[in-house]
């Protein structure tokens, strides 16, 4: 059991990462039926800060909050139809992207590597959800729907992990 300090800063730092990403989503860039965003990079990072039963929870709380209606998903939108459009699977993605990576970055020595290696696993899975989600939602062939949900996003995805690895390098000795 964590002592009540720890679970204050722990549920501090959960809150601050709900924020980040809802703000992540703001900034977002209409591109086709998926945009680019910067809420999977902070979703990645949770992974890495916060660990994978923290980031899980950082990340449900931030789903509750868009499906209840405020505006927190891309482009400031919200609701539960939001779930079974283009988007809807990288939404519920982040759930199972977050734990794995904050497992695999547990699981390892701190380093930049590491959370990299962590941040793309993590990339893997949002897309492999995400992409069929795409596929079903406009009845697409494989090559269309990775074409348009994949192929776009794979250099900025790789800066958003360079960038949130240099992050989690500098954030992490202020947590501990």
């Amino acid at each position: 059991m964590m002592p009540p300090s720890s679970q204050l800063k722990m549920t501090v730092y959960t809150a601050l990462f709900v924020a980040l990403i809802a703000m992540g989503a703001f900034i977002a860039i209409p591109m086709g039926p998926v945009p680019i965003v910067l809420q999977n990079m902070f979703v990645l990072l949770a992974g890495i800060i916060l660990g994978p039963v923290w980031g899980l929870a950082c990340v449900g709380i931030y789903l509750l909050i868009g499906l209840a209606g405020f505006p927190v998903f891309a482009g400031g939108t919200s609701g539960i139809g939001k779930l079974f459009g283009p988007t809807g699977g990288y939404l519920l993605a982040y759930l199972p992207a977050v734990f794995i990576t904050g497992t695999i970055s547990k699981g390892q020595k701190k380093s930049i590597t590491a959370d990299v290696l962590a941040m793309i696993t993590g990339s893997l899975v949002v897309y492999a959800i995400g992409v069929p989600w795409l596929k079903m939602a406009f009845s697409l062939s494989w090559q269309k729907a990775i074409a348009a949900g994949m192929v776009p996003f794979l250099i900025g995805d790789g800066l958003k992990i360079a960038a949130a690895a240099f992050m989690a390098k500098k954030i992490r000795p202020l947590i501990k």
